[in-house]
């Protein structure tokens, strides 16, 4: 079977808590709900949550969505660092696909929605994602920023789509389905032969307009 290893990668800061955490954990269901809607879609997705601050953990490691009934909640402290969570993600991909292809399956390139609501603290973070980007395996990036990210650094994270939240009365739980549906048609409109090196055969599109956000143009692309 073809897998799409999809990671949400999610700002903890203490700046996060409160309503900024708590819309993201009353989204999760919604999300797995979203993709879930599709049989045939969830049983090719394999999803994981990563939650960081000044450190990162794996809060979900890589399961069978459609065999998921509950996701965990993110919790809020220490202060933004990215360099964390691009670290642990890159080490996570590379054993998640290596767990996946010993059991004989094919890898799309993975997914990664990454949301933060600032700026990060560490000045070495750079570096970080830079060896994410690098690396075989590298992920398709989806960045969105809320509150007090800056568009700069978020188009920066970004190697697939950027997003930055212009509307604060509109909660992240609606990008995150927007997301879930935009994923969701791209897994069923994809062809069906792939190369687990380049990710021929799985075509993510995501649309420009997302209430309350706007897309921000990477130029680098």
């Amino acid at each position: 079977m073809q897998i799409l290893p999809f990671y949400m990668v999610c700002d903890e800061s203490g700046s996060m808590a409160g309503t900024g955490v708590d819309t993201i954990n009353a989204a999760l269901p919604d999300l797995h709900q979203e993709i879930s809607t599709n049989p045939s879609v969830a049983d090719k997705i394999r999803f994981a949550l990563i939650g960081f601050s000044t450190q990162a953990s794996v809060l979900q490691p890589l399961a069978d969505l459609s065999e998921l009934t509950q996701l965990p909640s993110l919790s809020a402290g220490g202060v933004t660092s990215f360099g964390a969570a691009f670290r642990l993600l890159k080490d996570t991909i590379e054993k998640d696909v290596a767990a996946l292809k010993a059991d004989g399956h094919d890898v799309y390139r993975p997914v990664v929605f990454f949301l933060s609501d600032g700026i990060p603290t560490d000045h070495d973070w750079r570096t970080a994602l830079q060896e994410v980007n690098a690396f075989r395996y590298a992920p398709k990036i989806i960045a969105f920023g809320i509150a007090d990210a800056d568009a700069a650094t978020i188009t920066e994270v970004a190697n697939f789509k950027a997003f930055i939240q212009q509307d604060e009365s509109i909660n992240p739980a609606v990008a995150l389905r927007e997301f879930a549906s935009s994923l969701t048609r791209s897994i069923i409109n994809s062809a069906t032969s792939m190369s687990a090196q380049s990710g021929e055969g799985f075509q993510l599109q995501v649309d420009d307009h997302v209430p309350g956000y706007t897309s921000v143009s990477l130029d680098k692309l």
